[in-house]
Order: structure tokens, then sequence, then C-alpha cells
């Protein structure tokens, strides 16, 4: 594959104003949780009503904390990430569909991660600012000790003129549960460990990210591609990945105005299947 439209200047994602009433620190009450997760995607896809699924998530006891009020925040939390999910990723109902194609557990927890970052605002401002990063000549552009995500949340300015301002116990909460999220995706590998590499990225997840970047961007996605950037894909895979997935049935490649762009065969998502075999 060759001609791919020059990459711009700036790889890595720009970041955007924050007003302080956007900022939460959710992800000191819920990570990940892709089991969990999972559960309420299947759920919506067999109700399609919120409220319907609140109802069994807590009759059946499905959030499995510890408290009634734990159990609560967690609901609320994971639910948020698909009530607000943009159009320009899957439909929470389809993920089952595609969950069930995943083959690992990270994986899976690669196609959830997106709709995470979509809908914490703090936490997508520190993605953002580790895709700057990454791009740098910074030694370890990973590194997700205290002492660095601590300094990136202290050099966050609101659109209004304010900082992050939050006791030091939270913070060093909110740093251990980013720092979750980051093991489940496979970029730490393990509980001690505080310095990441990029992840390999399956099948289904770069299905996911390459759709995301494609109906995130405009015609130079390929060059900004937000999906990969946020799996910390640095430039030098991109090209690699944008084969492996021309590959597919899904997309290829068309020669347009002397280049070649990535675009899918049929609608962006339309590789998802339409039922899970159990």
């Amino acid at each position: 594959m060759t001609d791919l439209p020059d990459s711009g200047e700036n790889l890595s994602l720009p970041l955007q104003d924050i007003t302080a009433e956007e900022v939460s620190m959710n992800l000191t009450m819920c990570g990940l949780l892709p089991d969990y997760a999972a559960d309420l995607t299947h759920l919506y896809s067999e109700y399609g009503d919120w409220n319907q699924v609140k109802e069994v998530w807590f009759e059946e006891s499905r959030g499995d904390r510890s408290t009634k009020d734990s159990s609560q925040k967690t609901y609320r939390v994971l639910v948020s990430r698909y009530k607000n999910a943009p159009s320009t990723l899957p439909n929470p109902s389809d993920l089952p569909n595609i969950l069930n194609e995943c083959t690992t557990s990270e994986d899976k927890a690669q196609v959830l991660y997106p709709y995470l970052v979509a809908d914490d605002t703090l936490f997508q401002y520190v993605v953002r600012k580790y895709t700057q990063r990454l791009n740098s000549d910074i030694l370890d552009p990973l590194d997700f000790s205290n002492e660095t995500l601590i300094g990136i949340l202290d050099e966050l300015e609101y659109a209004d003129g304010g900082s992050f301002d939050y006791a030091e116990s939270t913070t060093k909460r909110w740093c251990e549960g980013f720092r979750s999220v980051m093991r489940e995706i496979g970029v730490l590998d393990s509980q001690q460990s505080i310095v990441g590499h990029p992840p390999s990225v399956g099948d289904i997840p770069l299905l996911v990210s390459i759709g995301y970047s494609y109906e995130e961007g405009n015609d130079s996605w390929l060059t900004s591609p937000i999906g990969l950037q946020y799996l910390y894909q640095p430039e030098s895979k991109w090209e690699e990945l944008y084969d492996r997935v021309a590959e597919t049935d899904a997309w290829e490649f068309v020669e347009l105005h002397g280049s070649f762009e990535l675009r899918p065969t049929d609608n962006t998502y339309s590789w998802i299947p339409e039922a899970v075999n159990e």
C-alpha cells in the first residue's frame, strides 16, 4: 500500500476547552469494569429500554457491589457511557454482538474503552495529553506514575480560568483508577507496572477503532485517527493497521485524486453480526 496522504504536523489529538462542570471524579468509583459493562449491554440489547434495564439490574443484583449505594453509583456511571455514546461509535445495542466476536478479555476491554473516553471529560483530557507525549521526544511517554498523572492534572485550566482542584487522596484514587483501565486494555502489564507501552490491537477492536476514527474525522482522518490514538498507537504503526483492516471484507483502499483512501465497503459498522450465537 502506497501514497497515503501526508501526515499533518500535529499528530496528537487537540485539547478542548473544558469547564469545571464537565469534570467529575467518576473514575474513583467505577473503572472500565468490562464484565459489568458487557452485562449492561446485553440487558439493553434484550429490553431496548434503560428503565427496564435498571429494574432488572437491581432486582437481580447484577452490580454485585458491597452496598446498595455503591451499586447505584456503578450503574449510573456505566449507563452514562452508553446513554451519551456518540453516534460515531457502534450503537450500544450492538455491543453484545461485537463482544461475542472478541477472542480475549483484552479485546473486549478495548471495544468498551472508547465509550469511557468519550463520556468522561477528565479521562479524555488526560488520554489526549498522553497522545501528545507519545509523539514527543519524552523518554517514557506512557509513564502513568502518580507524579506524572498529577502533573498532567495540575496543567488543566478550565475555560473560565479556574484549575483542577481536588483533595490529594481523591486525586490519588483517580490515578489508580486510570492505571486500572490501562491494565485492562493492555497498556500496563501488571498491578505493579507504572510505565506502559502501545498495546496489541485485536481484529475486532481494530474494526471499532478504525470505524470510530473514520466517523469522527474528515477527509484527512487517516492522518489523525482518533480511535488509534486513544489506544496509544504511534504513527509508525498506522500504515500496518490500515493494511490489516483493508484485508478484511469490511474495508478497502480506493484510489482518489492520486492517493489511496481507506473506505468501508458498505456502511461503517455493517460488519457487526446481526445476532449473538449462544
